[in-house]
């Protein structure tokens, strides 16, 4: 075949896509050196006297400087009532300066514009009739001994196949790309945070940083599962540096029946027995006719620590915030945070020249942390107007108080105060629960209310009230670390109509839980929400309610009959001494899993 010269063009340039990874960019096709090549263009910057970087920072500079100057002046004025259009010299100096380097700054950004309009005469890669497309070829190196004008071209390769995740299936040639960046993790040159921001693709980052924490320790994550998960969810809210997820199942509890509706109760735990016990509770519960659920309270409490020069000015400012003419300004600067956010109550404490304020606002259906501290900054900012001797030590002072047992909460309640009650007839006592009346009453007071007495209990005068809060709080992506306070219930048992029925309640003044936000929006947990009815904002799933924060408080009674279910069933086991013999059945099983998939007839031989 004959070829024809073609006459010479300028080298074509090769975007950084078609360059393949730790190679050079392939020299000039023409062989010219650089010295033939034509000067580069001329830029609009190249009218400052100053690098371009140096002047961008004089004036950037200048115009926030006397920007704060011309601010602190007016407000001056305004508290010594000196008219505004009175000016002195210095600042007229600063009014124009002002102008000056907003005009530059202004122009500033047109300078790409008019730049990109100066070099727009220069042919585009599209337009180049010579050019190489990167769909046909892609320069991969020079021959070892080439001739000045030769090059190896090579067939763009097909694209991966889109159904597989581009995360764990890497082309042949990105595995030297691949191993460096292992090797520039594992030597500290890359940080191991940074990968999603420099790789663009979380899978891929969390199998990097996974082979690297694997040579870096010296031991085999091999059965912590990588593939299978959506890692860009969880990126920037739930989870950093991820290098895989754990598996825990999720079991279902019910029916329940609650305030006149059935609910199938997702809970994931690894303790065998948990969800058995509290399904017997909700069989307990719907054959006894349902139980009924009451919302106390819904607030979200946030508890900064001021301090002040002496005692005198801290109390100052507690009756100023405890004064009930000051609320409703109070209220508009912290519900500017949310339009969910709505300032119910503001109570202080103080400690010597120290001021714990605790406020408490609800949040809708978030379970709000993060609405109450916005709301908090906008109330520190507005005070520090007429207390500007006040210094904010922290945010939250612990007077919350947040993920720590305390009495605050036992007594005023965070989040959802909620009660909870079944009637559970004698006979369902007798047949479901296996024991009676009489024995549960008499445990009741001995256990949950004497024992914990004995212990010290914060909170804790209940049989095992965290377990189903725990397990319910993972399935629904709720914070684990809540279970602390959330968990904080009192289990009362008494005998009704006549000494034959058992009155059961629990109460639970601060059960921290919402659908939106945090671990709500992950796929697993957003689908057990929506088993609950609960899914997302009040009036977008197929909740009963469409108030704001209804789904939220929903989910809040779902975990206090969940609650009553499982207090009821474990105290029914100890009453009747069945305790240890249950989890022997079900947390200590010898059965040989190979064998779980033959029928139980086949297994023992019994075909009748």
């Amino acid at each position: 075949m004959e070829l024809r010269r073609r006459p010479p063009k300028p080298p074509p340039r090769l975007s950084s896509a078609t360059r393949l990874p730790h190679r050079k960019p392939a020299a000039s096709a023409t062989g010219l050196d650089d010295s033939s090549q034509s000067a580069p263009s001329p830029k609009a910057s190249d009218v400052f006297p100053l690098p371009l970087y140096l002047t961008n920072t004089v004036f950037f500079a200048l115009f926030f400087l006397v920007a704060y100057y011309l601010l602190h002046q007016w407000r001056h004025k305004i508290r010594h009532s000196i008219p505004l259009h009175v000016l002195t010299l210095s600042e007229l100096a600063a009014i124009l300066t002002l102008v000056a380097s907003f005009i530059y700054l202004l122009g500033f950004f047109g300078i790409d514009f008019v730049q990109s309009f100066i070099t727009s005469s220069r042919p585009s890669h599209d337009d180049d009739p010579w050019a190489i497309h990167n769909d046909d070829v892609v320069v991969v190196d020079h021959h070892p001994h080439p001739h000045p004008q030769q090059v190896i071209l090579r067939q763009h390769q097909p694209d991966p196949d889109p159904d597989l995740p581009s995360s764990f299936t890497m082309a042949d040639e990105d595995e030297d790309e691949r191993e460096a960046l292992v090797k520039a993790v594992v030597d500290g040159s890359i940080p191991s945070y940074s990968l999603e921001s420099k790789l663009g693709d979380c899978g891929t980052a969390a199998a990097i940083r996974r082979e690297a924490i694997q040579r870096i320790s010296g031991k085999s994550l091999e059965g912590l599962p990588l593939a299978g998960f959506d890692y860009k969810s969880i990126f920037g809210q739930c989870c950093e540096m991820p290098i895989g997820y754990v598996q825990i199942p999720v079991g279902i509890a019910g029916p329940l029946l609650l305030d006149g509706y059935e609910y199938l109760v997702p809970m994931a735990t690894t303790e065998g027995c948990l969800v058995a016990s509290t399904n017997r509770g909700c069989k307990a519960i719907h054959a006894s006719g349902g139980a009924t659920s009451f919302i106390l309270r819904d607030g979200m409490t946030r508890a900064p620590v001021v301090r002040f020069p002496t005692a005198k000015r801290a109390c100052q400012l507690k009756f100023f915030l405890e004064d009930p003419s000051n609320f409703e300004t109070l209220s508009i600067v912290f519900n500017k945070s949310s339009r969910f956010a709505k300032l119910q109550s503001i109570r202080c404490s103080p400690a010597g020249r120290n001021l714990y304020t605790r406020f408490s606002c609800s949040t809708g259906d978030a379970m709000g942390m993060n609405m109450v501290s916005k709301g908090v900054e906008n109330v520190l900012e507005f005070l520090l107007t007429d207390f500007p001797d006040m210094e904010v030590i922290g945010l939250s002072g612990n007077f919350c108080s947040d993920k720590k047992p305390a009495a605050v909460n036992w007594i005023e309640g965070r989040g959802k105060s909620v009660v909870c009650e079944a009637v559970i007839k004698e006979d369902i006592v007798k047949k479901v629960l296996k024991t009676d009346v009489a024995s549960l009453i008499e445990l009741n007071v001995l256990k949950n209310l004497a024992g914990s007495a004995i212990a010290g209990a914060l909170g804790g005068f209940n049989a095992h009230a965290s377990n189903i809060v725990s397990a319910i709080f993972i399935a629904t992506g709720q914070d684990p670390a809540q279970n602390v306070e959330s968990s904080h219930c009192i289990t009362m048992m008494e005998s009704t109509n006549g000494g034959k029925d058992l009155h059961v309640s629990v109460t639970m003044p601060s059960i921290e839980v919402g659908t939106v936000g945090g671990g709500t929006q992950l796929a697993s947990q957003a689908a057990c929400l929506n088993l609950l009815g609960v899914k997302g904002a009040s009036g977008e799933g197929s909740s009963k309610e469409s108030a704001a924060g209804s789904n939220s408080r929903l989910l809040a009674t779902v975990v206090a009959g969940s609650v009553l279910a499982g207090e009821l069933s474990l105290m029914s086991a100890i009453a009747a001494g069945q305790l240890v013999r249950s989890h022997m059945k079900y947390n200590r099983s010898s059965r040989d899993v190979t064998q779980c998939g033959i029928p139980r007839e086949q297994e023992t031989g019994d075909n009748s």
